[in-house]
């Protein structure tokens, strides 16, 4: 089969396509599936630059998300067929593969049936970002009724999940944006207050849209220095969520004061630690936001397609026009 593949740590040249064996299927709970289309996640371009940070094995096949259809299944697999459609996230850590190529292997706690109302380039657009949404704000803080939630980056993968999800559980929403393209689209999302980051202090503007409290919630997909920023926009007693890690030099004062509870976020967490009730909980997310996604009261937006064979062009695309959704590789 054709997989895109990388040997070395570096820049977007070094994913190379080529053939390579075809997966079989080991274990009774395993799925073959012929890929359809694979997301383009920024964790996947993080782990091409360090591959010595990640568990991989060289050569790697990068690609968390995937769409596509069932040609095989285990003998413990009971809930899918050949030929069903389905997609899901799993990234190529401890032995298994990702999703850069024609066919995977994939653990059935992993996957959910396609939506009926999205392709396979929006569905391939749709996992990783999804459970990093709906952990972070369901999970880890619980988001309910009109509280007031500030989401990073509203226009990106994860932000405008985060954003509809959170509209959907009642909660008011901020969100920062870079362009006034991008406010539109929050906008359109749902979006009750819009930030422009470069053009104004967004703590004095969460500040004033919360007539001086602060938000009850704080959605971090940045990091750095905006985690900071975050314990500045929350309430005393709020929650601040990040799917980033902390700073090491952060100053923790402002979140000392305010009493402010920290919640982490790493969607790979399940596979990382081989947490095999994590794994179903987050196939079962699928399987929600499949229902969503149906109902058409959860939307995915795709900024642009790239064939297989130009994976490179797709993570430098990312990289550097920070687009508005998703980035999805086509597989014919």
């Amino acid at each position: 089969m054709r997989a895109v593949t990388i040997d070395q740590s570096g820049g977007p040249e070094v994913l190379t396509l080529r053939e390579v064996e075809r997966p079989a299927i080991t274990r009774p709970d395993q799925l073959l599936v012929r890929l359809e289309a694979a997301g383009i996640n920024p964790i996947d371009t993080k782990i091409r630059h360090a591959l010595d940070r990640f568990p991989v094995q060289i050569p790697a096949i990068l690609g968390c998300d995937g769409a596509g259809v069932v040609e095989a299944i285990g003998d413990a697999v009971s809930a899918f067929k050949p030929g069903d459609a389905v997609y899901y996230c799993q990234c190529g850590f401890g032995g298994r593969q990702g999703n850069y190529a024609e066919y995977a292997v994939v653990d059935q706690n992993f996957v959910a049936h396609k939506p009926e109302s999205l392709s396979f380039v929006e569905a391939a657009a749709a996992p990783l970002v999804l459970i990093t949404a709906w952990e972070s704000l369901f999970d880890r803080v619980a988001v309910t009724s009109d509280q007031t939630v500030l989401i990073h980056a509203g226009a990106g993968g994860v932000g405008h999940v985060a954003i509809q999800l959170a509209k959907q559980a009642g909660a008011r929403v901020c969100t920062t944006v870079s362009t006034p393209k991008k406010g539109e689209f929050v906008k359109k999302l749902g979006a009750d207050k819009i930030m422009f980051y470069r053009d104004e202090d967004i703590v004095q503007s969460v500040s004033s849209w919360t007539e001086g409290h602060g938000v009850d919630i704080a959605f971090d997909t940045v990091g750095d220095a905006v985690f900071e920023q975050c314990c500045a926009c929350t309430r005393c007693y709020g929650d601040l969520v990040s799917i980033l890690q902390p700073p090491v030099d952060i100053d923790w004062t402002e979140a000392r004061t305010r009493n402010l509870r920290i919640s982490l976020e790493m969607m790979l967490a399940p596979t990382i630690l081989e947490l095999a009730d994590a794994q179903q909980h987050q196939g079962n997310i699928l399987r929600q936001c499949a229902r969503l996604f149906d109902d058409g009261t959860l939307s995915i937006t795709v900024a642009r397609t790239f064939p297989l064979a130009q994976a490179a062009e797709a993570h430098r695309h990312l990289e550097q026009e920070k687009p508005i959704g998703k980035v999805v590789l086509t597989i014919e």
